[in-house]
This record gives structure tokens, C-alpha cells and sequence, in this order.
């Protein structure tokens, strides 16, 4: 993936802001979810990416090495020829010492070859070392994000979880609430007043039909005294003499 679109989808996801995306979500659960594996995947992706950016800023940064010390290497060539030349001429040797003068130049000729190599590799490797530290800025504040939004998911579920249990407390107290006509208890209670009152009818009425045979034996006393004292009038007695008997 190349290093330009990562750093645009690092700066996408950088400038999000979470509360505002949760506030225009319908199931902000969901949002969170899908937001943790966007930048689960984007930090991967940006950690890949940089990798490879970093292990070919290494590369530049061989070669660049390797050209300056080729360069020195070059010139101290360079530098060895040319004294050679100078003794060789200082002996007479003349023919010897323009060799080795030749030689010196060659070794200049490559020693300026190899400074130009690195002087035009400097700005790229300065470029590069701009970006990965972009990157590396980058992906750290995502990294931050993404624990900003693991643990904004924790709470959340934290607080769904408090409502549920609030809910199920408060459908649990109304259901066995006595002033709630509509609840359980309420109903049973209702049912338990209705046999109460009609037990107590049954006993009043129990009570009447008990009241009234008593009354009967009572009618049937008063019969029985009245056949008394005929029977005492018609042996000759009185009434009183029946009572006294």
C-alpha cells in the first residue's frame, strides 16, 4: 500500500470525532465496534507500511554511507598516487611519476563521482526521514485513539448494562407493588378479599338459619307448657298449681 494513501487514511481517522459520530448513530454500540476493527486494520496497515518505509530509508541511508566512505577511499587513492608521483619525479623518474600522476586523477575523477552519488541521495533520505517520522507520529496518536475508543466502548456497555438492570428492578418493583391495581399481588388480593367476604357471608347466613331453629325450639316450649296446664284445668288444678308442679 503505498505510503501517501496510508497517511491520508491515518489523517482521515485522526480528525474523526467520536462523539459526534456516536451522537448520529443509531446503535452506537455498533459504531464503536466498526470504529475498533477501522483502526485495528488501519494501524496494521500503517505498521506494515512503515516497516517497509523505514527498511528502505535504511537502504538510502547504506548506500549513502557506502558513497562517502568510497569517496574518502578514492581520495586517500588519489592522494597516494599524486606523492608516489612526487617522488618519482623528484628521482628523475619522470616517465613513472606522469603514471602515477594519471592514476591520481582517476581516483579524483571517482572520488568527485562518488561525493555527487551522495550529495544527490541527501535530499531524498532527508524526505524520507520527514515521513516515517510523520508516520510514526501518526500512527502513535492512533494508537491512542483506538484505546480512547475501547475504553469509550467499555463504558458504554457499562451504562447499557446499569440501564438494563435498572429496568428489570423497576418493572420488578411495579409488579409487586399493592397500590398497582394492574399487578400480580394487586390482583391476587383482590381475589383474597372476594373469599373473605364471602365467608363472612356464609357465617351470618350459617348464623341466621341457627338463630331461627333455636327460635322454633323455643315455639315448641311454649307449646308444650300451654298442653300442661290444660291438662291441669281439666284434672281440676289451676294454672299456677300446674307451675308449682
Amino acid at each position: 500500500m503505498a505510503k501517501q494513501s496510508i497517511f491520508g487514511r491515518i489523517s482521515t481517522l485522526m480528525k474523526a470525532n467520536i462523539n459526534a459520530l456516536l451522537d448520529s448513530a443509531e446503535d452506537p454500540q455498533k459504531m464503536l465496534d466498526q470504529l475498533v476493527r477501522d483502526y485495528t486494520n488501519s494501524i496494521a496497515d500503517a505498521e506494515s507500511a512503515i516497516a517497509e518505509t523505514i527498511g528502505n530509508l535504511r537502504l538510502l541511508e547504506r548506500d549513502h554511507q557506502e558513497d562517502i566512505q568510497a569517496a574518502n577511499e578514492w581520495g586517500s587513492k588519489a592522494l597516494a598516487a599524486s606523492r608516489k608521483a612526487d617522488e618519482l619525479r623528484t628521482a628523475g623518474n619522470t616517465t613513472d611519476a606522469d603514471k602515477f600522476d594519471n592514476l591520481a586523477k582517476i581516483a579524483l575523477q571517482r572520488q568527485i563521482s562518488e561525493e555527487n552519488e551522495a550529495k544527490a541521495i541527501a535530499p531524498t533520505i532527508a524526505a524520507q526521514n520527514e515521513v516515517v517520522d510523520k508516520l510514526k507520529d501518526g500512527l502513535n496518536g492512533m494508537k491512542q485513539k483506538l484505546e480512547q475508543l475501547k475504553s469509550k466502548r467499555t463504558e458504554l456497555l457499562a451504562r447499557s448494562k446499569v440501564a438494563e438492570a435498572q429496568t428489570k428492578v423497576h418493572d420488578a418493583v411495579r409488579s409487586i407493588d399493592v397500590l398497582d391495581p394492574t399487578s400480580e399481588l394487586g390482583r391476587f388480593e383482590d381475589k383474597v378479599r372476594r373469599q373473605e367476604a364471602l365467608a363472612t357471608g356464609k357465617q351470618e347466613l350459617a348464623a341466621s338459619s341457627l338463630d331461627a331453629q333455636f327460635n322454633q325450639l323455643e315455639d315448641v316450649g311454649e307449646l308444650t307448657e300451654v298442653e300442661a296446664r290444660l291438662a291441669a284445668l281439666k284434672t281440676g288444678g289451676t294454672p299456677q298449681a300446674a307451675i308449682g308442679n
